[in-house]
């Protein structure tokens, strides 16, 4: 979400034309007038960064590997932060960074890709209190997601930040890779971000309500919130701080201003 940034060049396409001679009848051959000079297309802009990170090296870009050969590589270097050796269990190394991408894009959306997150699926079942039309989200639930978020909790963000950093230039290919040739990942992240803070903080039990298969909320201002903060939501309470703990630190070490601190 400062430090390497990759710079976004616009590509213009300039249209020529080639100049034709007419010949009218019984009249000698007389030059058309001048062609136009073809004029390229109005160049569009890269949108302005918000949050630039510092421009890579030549030096620090040839040590990176290409994105098809990141997962060893990248896999081995998370895992070696300080505190990140149990999130070993949950991490899903095949492409990695292009799995961490797209599931952070799709974060404020309704829907997530299961294909392309890149952590294991936590085990058990949704843990509920009740029947199909009076139901409450218990505390198993929350039991559920305990260990990955103490996995989390132990996570030195700075040390996060620096890996971020140093792999960026793949992070922003696979981000152009996935569909925005002219976006910047990092601005994504920090927007991202920033949408997960907006996360209510509730207290009490939730609760559920199933009218088909799935449960869903049965306040219908949760249930439409984004497949992100619904995720926040059934971590619980105390999950829940602390991984907005964790997303603020994150952001502070990658935007640009201090908001939402």
């Amino acid at each position: 979400m400062p430090n390497k940034p990759i710079s976004i060049l616009a590509l213009v396409l300039v249209l020529g034309s080639a100049a034709a001679w007419h010949w009218w009848p019984h009249l000698a051959p007389t030059p058309a007038p001048p062609p136009a000079v073809a004029m390229p297309p109005p160049v569009e802009a890269a949108p302005e960064m918000s949050n630039p990170l510092p421009a890579t090296t030549a030096t620090d870009a040839k040590a990176l590997p290409a994105l098809t050969d990141s997962d060893a590589p990248f896999a081995a270097a998370a895992l070696a932060l300080p505190g990140a050796a149990d999130l070993k269990r949950f991490l899903q190394p095949e492409s990695l960074i292009r799995r961490l991408v797209a599931t952070i894009d799709n974060l404020p959306r309704h829907r997530l890709a299961v294909e392309s997150r890149p952590l294991a699926a936590t085990s058990g079942s949704l843990g509920v209190t009740g029947d199909d039309q009076r139901a409450m989200l218990n505390a198993a639930n929350s039991e559920r997601y305990a260990p990955l978020i103490a996995a989390l909790g132990a996570v030195d963000m700075h040390a996060v930040s620096e890996l971020y950093r140093q792999y960026y230039p793949l992070f922003q290919r696979a981000y152009q890779d996935l569909g925005y040739p002219n976006g910047y990942f990092n601005d994504r992240l920090v927007a991202v971000i920033d949408h997960l803070l907006a996360t209510p903080e509730i207290n009490g039990p939730l609760a559920l309500v199933r009218p088909k298969v799935f449960w869903e909320f049965a306040d219908p201002e949760l249930e439409s919130r984004s497949s992100g903060q619904k995720l926040i939501l059934r971590f619980g309470a105390e999950n829940g701080a602390v991984v907005r703990k964790k997303l603020r630190e994150l952001r502070a070490l990658v935007a640009a201003n201090r908001a939402n601190q």
